[in-house]
């Protein structure tokens, strides 16, 4: 059973909550501040942590910044429980590495899919160190690449893109590499008759258009804001200093590379074997495990990102809410039984 440690003030958040994942099939801990919640974090070491951002002796940003640096509770996902919406709070949050924010008050499905989605990311995660890892050396490496591109994204050059911006255009010459720090980009083609396909989605942690700059060719796709979003620009030369000087960030983008590709492989093969039901349920399914627990995606893109046509997609999407594999609020889709979407018969 996963245990799930509640950092929260106010008491009947703290026993709702706790109360809420024994439902959900959760083990809770809870702590009534700051101060304790680090200690028991360090000390119990949970599979994941919801923290509430103002409390008293120690608010939610101090206990991220002090589990972040500790190397036991560092990897443990952390979501943020606010009442406050502003920008610049989400912007703080995630810059220290917030995995997600819950705004107060807080739905029960919503909570418990948030809950789920960065626990199964965080297996994803360890299952894939475990197989492709042998030896402490290898853990310091990476370590030491993690923390090298980190520093690369810090006092870049910030662009604010508004939805439906391009960020760059096919036969660009590119200058830039591109980290998104909030919001979500498409990365997308189009053929001569101006259908489109996306083939990447990337939100907040991701970079975009290294392809173009280690191939030293021209931008082959477009890339696109698909919501209001904060882009790093980090300058080509700088990019190359690091991935041709550092061994183990040119490790690190060799993996990217290759999971692009094989991204991209399996993309075609679901286009020309897969039912449209079937690609669309991966689709969404994708979209839910990279973290967007709320889909806020025009039909005509998830629609290009699915390959088929936007009517096709809204007949779909109504077929999955009818048998509640999915919610649809305002056009915002919510996934409720991910499961079932990923391994959706053909």
């Amino acid at each position: 059973m996963k245990k799930i440690l509640i950092i929260e003030d106010n008491l009947e958040v703290r026993e709702n909550l706790a109360e809420i994942l024994t439902l959900g099939g959760y083990e809770s801990t809870v702590a009534e501040n700051g101060k304790i919640g680090v200690d028991k974090a360090i000390s119990e070491l949970p599979d994941l942590v919801l923290c509430d951002v103002m409390m008293p002796e120690l608010d939610g940003f101090g206990v991220l910044h002090i589990l972040s640096k500790n190397q036991k509770t560092a990897d443990i996902p952390f979501i943020f429980l606010t009442a406050k919406a502003e920008k610049e709070d989400f912007r703080k949050g995630m810059s220290l590495g917030a995995d997600d924010y819950i705004t107060k008050p807080f739905d029960d499905v919503q909570l418990l899919q948030t809950i789920e989605t960065r626990l199964n990311k965080s297996e994803r995660l360890r299952a894939a160190s475990k197989q492709s890892t042998g030896n402490l050396e290898h853990f310091i490496n990476e370590a030491r690449a993690v923390e090298a591109i980190q520093s690369l994204s810090e006092n870049r050059e910030i662009r604010h893109y508004r939805k439906k911006d391009p960020v760059f255009q096919e036969g660009e010459i590119p200058r830039w590499l591109y980290y998104v720090e909030q919001g979500s980009l498409k990365v997308s083609k189009s053929n001569d008759d101006g259908r489109e396909l996306i083939i990447q989605v990337a939100g907040p942690g991701d970079f975009v258009g290294y392809m173009a700059l280690l191939r030293e060719s021209k931008y082959p796709e477009n890339a696109i804001a698909l919501e209001d979003s904060t882009v790093r620009l980090i300058p080509k030369d700088d990019f190359f200093a690091l991935v041709f000087g550092n061994r183990d960030v040119n490790a690190r983008f060799i993996k990217l590379l290759a999971n692009h590709m094989a991204e991209q492989e399996q993309q075609l093969i679901d286009l020309a074997y897969n039912s449209v039901r079937r690609r669309v349920a991966t689709a969404i399914s994708n979209l839910h495990e990279q973290g967007f627990t709320e889909i806020h995606m025009l039909r005509e893109d998830l629609a290009a990102l699915a390959g088929t046509a936007k009517e096709t997609v809204i007949r779909t999407l109504t077929d999955f809410k009818n048998e509640n594999l999915i919610n649809i609020t305002d056009g915002i889709i919510t996934v409720l039984v991910p499961d079932k979407l990923k391994d959706m018969p053909n």
